[in-house]
């Protein structure tokens, strides 16, 4: 049976060929209620992956991502520190907003960023130009997910706190077609009414986040439960094939019917 390396090593060359990749659950105060409310994009339908589902920020780390780590993180594991900088440069270029700025950032600038990351590619020249430095520790990991196939999205999970509830976001029109805050719950209600996808991942994250009421909640949840790779695996529960996680990892719904699955 394949043992999975602990979250801060890479894939062993014997292991699945995956892709690594980083998503970024983002937070603000809410407008109305207690909860915080999360940022979510909906993925276009021609996308390959999770086309028309709803989603959080994120996407593949790319080799320039893990060259800015190497600069700004030397310290840290890479694969992690290559994350964290794929999550902000893919929030900004799905969202157009600059998360772990060290210094404010206004609309106009973070539009003007946008434009030339989209143009470039690479964070490192936006974060030269404008003059900006990074919080890299305001991003926590929260979760590790990977599937033991070939070119399976090896996502680490990451949390971030805007520490506000007035932010200005705008869709990239390519890859996504919406971009909504919402609360956990609500998410899930949505999903339920069917206003929205989600696949399987988002599903188990929602549930798991809307037990709580603040950001800071949530870190002592993920100190309760030590970040490490999971992978779903199907079960048979009389006669039906059912898609669970591991016991242990902090989510309280640990699966759901084959049959109503969306995975992406």
């Amino acid at each position: 049976m394949f043992e999975f390396p602990p979250t801060d090593e890479p894939m062993p060359v014997d292991g699945p060929n995956v892709v690594p990749a980083a998503t970024v659950v983002i937070f603000r105060q809410p407008r109305t209620g207690t909860a915080p409310e999360l940022l979510m994009l909906q993925r276009a339908k021609e996308m390959r992956f999770a086309g028309g589902a709803a989603v959080f920020p994120g996407g593949r780390v790319d080799p320039a991502d893990r060259d800015l780590a190497n600069v700004l993180l030397p310290d840290m594991p890479i694969e992690r520190a290559a994350a964290k900088i794929a999550g902000i440069r893919e929030t900004l270029e799905e969202t157009g907003l600059l998360i772990a700025a060290r210094t404010p950032v206004s609309a106009k600038e973070a539009a003007d960023a946008r434009a030339m990351l989209l143009k470039d590619g690479r964070l490192a020249p936006v974060l030269d130009h404008f003059g900006w430095e990074l919080d890299t520790d305001s991003l926590t990991l929260y979760a590790h997910w990977c599937p033991i196939w070939e070119r399976a999205f090896d996502t680490r999970f990451f949390v971030h706190d805007l520490g506000t509830g007035s932010v200005d976001v705008e869709v990239d029109a390519t890859e996504n077609t919406r971009l909504f805050w919402t609360s956990a719950a609500e998410a899930l209600a949505m999903a339920e009414r069917g206003e929205i996808k989600i696949i399987f991942p988002t599903r188990r994250n929602l549930e798991r986040l809307a037990q709580f009421s603040s950001y800071g909640e949530v870190l002592e949840d993920i100190a309760r439960h030590p970040v490490r790779r999971i992978c779903g695996s199907f079960v048979d529960q009389n006669g039906e094939k059912w898609l669970m996680l591991p016991e242990g990892t902090g989510y309280p719904v640990l699966g759901e019917p084959g049959a109503t699955l969306l995975r992406g």
